[in-house]
């Protein structure tokens, strides 16, 4: 079972093989994790919501299309749970996450001072990334970090490649600006 394409687990498990779903599980868990992680910007609301996309998967397992890719299906549903995380705690502001885990290895120019650069480089990254627009915030996270090619962004996120790369683009420029805007408030 474990060469088996993720579509051919998907068909056992649309059979009535519970044990073809705990398959997929362990394939994507970390993966979706990792991107509610990145996405949400707060640990524990991204294991729950994780949780909430394998239950919703598990569900409607039978309307998955076998003749997809799978990782497109589950992360579209992925995609809806933390769109609708964001909505209900929309008045909230965002939380914390975990910076080396997105930017494991940020250069320093002066070597004396490593610690308290690598700190006051890490707070400003963390509030320019916590500043952008979720919509842009998920694009970057989705190519960059994930490492999807535009056409399945634009699968998952059920939107023309086109708005793919034009979020992608405009992210990259809020990013842009957030960093210059906390390096002048340094």
């Amino acid at each position: 079972m474990e060469e088996a394409s993720d579509e051919d687990i998907a068909k056992s498990a649309q059979d009535g093989d519970t044990e073809s779903f705990g398959v997929l599980v362990d394939r994507y868990e970390m993966k979706i994790l990792r991107y509610a992680r990145r996405f949400l910007l707060d640990s524990q609301e991204a294991e729950d919501c994780t949780q909430e996309v394998f239950i919703k998967a598990y569900v409607n397992i039978r309307s998955f299309d076998t003749k997809r890719k799978f990782s497109s299906w589950l992360y579209r549903i992925a995609h809806n749970e933390f769109i609708n995380a964001i909505k209900k705690k929309s008045k909230s502001p965002l939380g914390f996450f975990d910076m080396e885990e997105i930017f494991p290895n940020i250069p320093s120019k002066e070597r004396a001072d490593d610690k308290i650069n690598e700190k006051e480089i890490k707070d400003m990254l963390e509030k320019c990334l916590g500043a952008i627009n979720p919509k842009y915030r998920e694009v970057l996270i989705l190519y960059y970090i994930e490492g999807f090619d535009y056409k399945t962004i634009a699968d998952i996120l059920r939107v023309p490649v086109s708005t793919v790369s034009a979020r992608i683009r405009r992210g990259k420029i809020s990013a842009k600006k957030q960093f210059e805007k906390e390096q002048f408030s340094l």
